[in-house]
């Protein structure tokens, strides 16, 4: 996998707009490169970019799509001349609205006036702020958060930014204790830094490690309410796990997976003894959230 540079310039990937890329071709984008990013067009159409190293080899490229049995989309490859890439083609996003939540950048000098909870994302390497799972997820938080049920003590499993760990924290400041993990040390140093943005360092403590294996994950169990926003084959992967640390009575929230792997993913999490409670789709991206009943 090419390696993105945490600064300096790098080759950015733009694919011709779509109503919406094939699930496969998204998994294989994600796999291939450390930062994506999926901007939606006043059309209705969505625009996927991709960033790698000045090391990247387009051949390569084109040979691990065609070992998938990927047609990829025209694309355009263009070098990005800058001291910090990140800060100048991938962070400076609009502020936007997500459930009770409005999200903004680092680069804003005064948060936006909102009615909503404002939250402060340096989105990094894991941004994806905009992304529709990350949008369903901060909605099932908030509709967990209405049924005025007690979440105490959360894990958000592939963290990325961390901007849920951020969210769950704003909506439960004075309860909410957090265990963040990623297997990507960017990720852990991004969202700690995101936390002690918005106030909640002494909220959400990130490691970084392999999924449910990390120390962390087990010192910290049972949870209340258990996040996962990643790919489908992992989710699917990770579901015993999922299980083994959620308390009877807990809560789960399943995101990262198109509408034609819903099925798949809810089935594996059933057999495991988790319970639907309720499904949400955007863009063909869904979110579940499942109920440990026993």
């Amino acid at each position: 996998m090419p390696d993105t540079p945490k600064g300096g310039s790098c080759w950015q990937l733009t694919f011709a707009p779509a109503e919406n890329y094939p699930a496969g071709l998204v998994d294989f984008i994600d796999e291939y490169f450390t930062t994506s990013g999926l901007d939606y067009n006043d059309d209705g159409t969505e625009t996927l970019s991709v960033y790698a190293g000045l090391d990247f080899n387009e051949n390569d490229f084109r040979t691990a799509a065609d070992a998938r049995g990927l047609t990829l989309p025209p694309y355009t490859l263009t070098r990005l001349e800058s001291t910090n890439w990140l800060k100048d083609y991938v962070i400076s996003f609009a502020p936007v609205e997500a459930a009770d939540f409005l999200i903004y950048g680092i680069h804003e000098k005064n948060p936006p006036q909102t009615d909503k909870i404002p939250l402060q994302i340096y989105a990094a390497t894991a941004f994806g702020s905009e992304h529709p799972t990350t949008r369903g997820c901060l909605e099932a938080l908030c509709r967990l958060n209405r049924r005025h049920i007690a979440h105490n003590n959360i894990l958000d499993m592939g963290c990325g930014s961390g901007i849920l760990s951020v969210g769950a924290a704003a909506l439960w400041p004075d309860s909410a204790r957090i265990t963040a993990v990623d297997i990507d040390d960017e990720a852990v140093i991004v969202t700690l830094q995101n936390a002690a943005n918005n106030h909640f360092q002494n909220q959400i403590n990130a490691y970084a490690g392999n999924g449910y294996n990390t120390p962390a994950v087990s010192q910290n169990a049972p949870y209340d309410l258990v996040l996962s926003n990643i790919l489908a084959r992992p989710l699917i992967e990770m579901s015993p796990a999922l299980f083994s640390v959620l308390k009877s009575g807990g809560f789960c929230i399943l995101s990262g997976f198109t509408a034609d792997q819903h099925d798949w993913v809810v089935s594996a999490h059933r057999q495991q003894g988790l319970v639907p409670v309720q499904s949400s789709e955007i863009d063909n991206w869904c979110t579940v959230v499942m109920e440990k009943t026993k």
